[in-house]
């Protein structure tokens, strides 16, 4: 198995390590996950305008831009934000011919301080509000919207509490039961729990929905959910 991350005792963290198997880790730790891969890139074909931005803000290795990258081309610009440089060498590595023609750019970026790119006619966040701090979740969406042309949109996917505790505990015990099927022993999954407290820090999906209207986000529809992870389609 390639996701061979030692995190006993330590805190997460998306450095050199994480990055050589975040692909494979990925696949074997959310749900659904190659379904809602395709539904982020068929979904977000929809909104993608001419001659604009398209932004994803946590790119990791630029996997969730990539499709977009391959199908609009030079017809569009794109800028992937991350704080990792592991990851953003991958991202680098990946887009090359596109940095050198300047279509692409990979930036190493706080998000808490919000976007602030204009022309904008798609925002992708996948898996990445859930890392930054919750007092930042409100700036950081309202600057999407702001930022946002009229008729796009953003794509949020997070992992997510339940409602209530009981069926909190049955979304993790099931989906726990999901990860020792991908080959994760029990101390695996023990000990990763415990590097991403307080560094993984997920809300209920109600709360995330309203993140969204708040910033002004009329539209607003989940288009993926499996236990604890969801995504919406967000749109100006």
């Amino acid at each position: 198995m390639k996701d061979e991350v030692n995190v006993k005792d330590k805190k997460w963290e998306f450095d050199k390590n994480v990055t050589e198997c975040f692909d494979d880790m990925l696949s074997r730790s959310i749900p659904e996950y190659e379904t809602m891969r395709y539904l982020v890139q068929s979904i977000g074909f929809q909104y993608v305008q001419d001659n604009t931005s398209i932004i994803d803000i946590g790119c990791s290795n630029g996997n969730a831009i990539e499709p977009f990258v391959k199908k609009f081309g030079a017809y569009n610009k794109y800028l992937c934000y991350d704080v990792s440089e592991p990851m953003l060498e991958k991202c680098r590595e990946k887009f090359e011919r596109y940095i050198k023609c300047g279509i692409l750019k990979a930036e190493n970026y706080d998000l808490r301080q919000g976007i602030n790119r204009g022309n904008t006619s798609l925002v992708l966040s996948i898996l990445t509000l859930q890392f930054t701090p919750i007092e930042y979740r409100q700036k950081i969406v309202q600057s999407v919207y702001d930022n946002l042309n009229e008729g796009g949109a953003f794509i949020l996917v997070e992992k997510v509490l339940g409602n209530n505790y009981k069926l909190d505990k049955m979304f993790v015990e099931r989906y726990y039961d999901i990860k020792a099927e991908h080959q994760y022993t029990e101390e695996q999954i023990k000990d990763k729990r415990k590097s991403l407290e307080g560094v993984l820090v997920p809300i209920t999906a109600k709360w995330n929905e309203e993140l969204l209207k708040e910033a002004g986000f009329k539209n607003v529809d989940c288009f993926w959910r499996c236990l604890n992870f969801c995504g919406w389609i967000d749109v100006k």
